[in-house]
């Protein structure tokens, strides 16, 4: 049996599993599954800890925005006071239409687009992460053709191992991400050469879901190491950005909590002026989301048990594409006996699975499951696979909820698509 999170906003009253104040199961009845829900109350209490955790040292907290774009997700936090991580123009929309002031924006990623550069540097983002040094040529070049100049950080590969799965890690000498540390000062050589580009930054990000500070410190002391080398040659910065990556429990195991990061990483930078940016992205969101699933049936087979549920891959891909380990609680306590079972899907792949060989209650057709530790990375990298429509989320605060993201219809499927002329009986045209 998986367990609650600890000093979590997840509890069961009386058998039955509420978020904050409100039953589960009531969710699901008004609104269906599968079902995102999201606590309002967790994402606060997380922001807060971050935000207190750094309170001596001039810092901004951007939120990472791939974790999870809810446009009330994104809210929640600029209400708060953050800066949100970007990673594309699709991201930047949505921080806008959210609220995110401009300039506690930054923009991360490999593969910018002219138009996304051009975006931004409307908008007046805080600053452009750059990871190599064609980037910086084209935002140069597109920042001189704007009659403006783009603030600029250079993404540093330190080469640190985070200790974390291999598909990411990204502060490593193989990884697509960055510049390696040996080129970064020429890096900032050339940008004193260019018109349209100011550097104001260095940055570094070394992976996710890490459980350890020692990393942080690796890449850190190096980071540090080389702003005073820029400093010496008259290169002076405004910001550091350490990037995100701090690792949550998925399994009611110790992590540390963002204190620890803090108090790892503080005395390394007390000399530096520099503002400190912070990009904590599923840190915040992951134990404050579940996602909530009905059993359609139990079906036995060659010696084992399926649970098959509604919720497929398409909506939570994470234990397919990861073997990521989520919880699963009944919504309402039983007292049946257990079974060793897998948790499936309706989707037409073998890795449509939620968990393998899972000790756990054994459910009744049309009980409920709550998928645990959902919040990130779950309905953001979700499809329509199998045309299955995306599901809805909803977000509790106190005893009551809210739709902050309606159910896919079949309509939705199909919106945008056209069958071409040609194909219409009759049609002359097209050859």
């Amino acid at each position: 049996m998986s367990t609650l999170v600890k000093n979590s906003v997840w509890n069961y009253r009386n058998g039955e599993l509420f978020c904050e104040g409100v039953e589960l199961g009531s969710i699901a009845r008004r609104v269906g599954t599968p079902v995102y829900v999201y606590s309002h109350t967790h994402l606060v209490n997380r922001f807060r800890e971050v935000e207190r955790a750094w309170s001596g040292r001039k810092h901004l907290i951007c939120f990472s925005l791939k974790a999870n774009s809810n446009l009330a997700v994104i809210r929640t936090f600029v209400g708060l006071g953050a800066g949100i991580d970007i990673l594309s123009g699709g991201e930047l929309f949505r921080a806008r239409t959210a609220g995110a002031p401009a300039d506690k924006i930054v923009f991360a990623g490999v593969g910018k687009t002219r138009k996304e550069i051009e975006a931004a540097l409307r908008e007046g983002i805080l600053f452009f992460t750059v990871e190599s040094f064609a980037e910086l040529g084209m935002i140069d070049e597109v920042a001189r053709k704007k009659g403006a100049v783009a603030p600029v950080s250079l993404r540093v590969t330190p080469d640190v191992d985070p200790r974390t799965h291999k598909y990411i890690t990204t502060g490593k000498a193989e990884n697509k991400f960055g510049v390696d540390l040996a080129r970064a000062f020429e890096f900032y050589k050339q940008c004193r050469q260019l018109k349209g580009v100011k550097a104001v930054g260095i940055h570094m990000h070394i992976g996710s879901q890490i459980l350890q500070t020692r990393p942080y410190r690796e890449g850190v002391k190096k980071l540090v190491a080389l702003v005073g080398r820029l400093k010496d040659a008259g290169i002076r910065l405004r910001y550091l950005d350490i990037g995100g990556g701090m690792g949550v429990s998925y399994r009611g195991e110790e992590v540390p909590p963002a204190r620890d990061y803090a108090r790892a990483l503080l005395p390394l930078l007390k000399n530096l002026r520099l503002t400190v940016i912070l990009e904590p992205g599923r840190y915040l969101t992951a134990n404050a989301g579940c996602l909530l699933v009905k059993v359609l049936r139990v079906k036995k087979k060659g010696g084992k048990n399926f649970i098959v549920e509604d919720g497929g891959m398409n909506d939570l891909i994470r234990p397919a594409l990861y073997g990521s380990h989520h919880g699963i609680l009944p919504v309402e306590k039983g007292e049946g006996k257990t079974i060793r079972a897998d948790v499936v899907g309706p989707v037409c792949e073998s890795g449509d699975f939620f968990a393998q060989s899972r000790q756990m209650d054994e459910p009744e057709p049309g009980d409920l499951l709550a998928v645990m530790g959902a919040g990130a990375y779950g309905f953001v990298m979700s499809s329509n696979y199998n045309s299955r429509p995306r599901a809805a989320e909803v977000m509790v605060k106190g005893e009551q909820f809210r739709v902050v993201r309606r159910r896919e219809t079949y309509r939705d499927l199909v919106k945008g698509e056209k069958v071409p002329d040609f194909l219409i009986r009759g049609s002359k045209t097209g050859r």
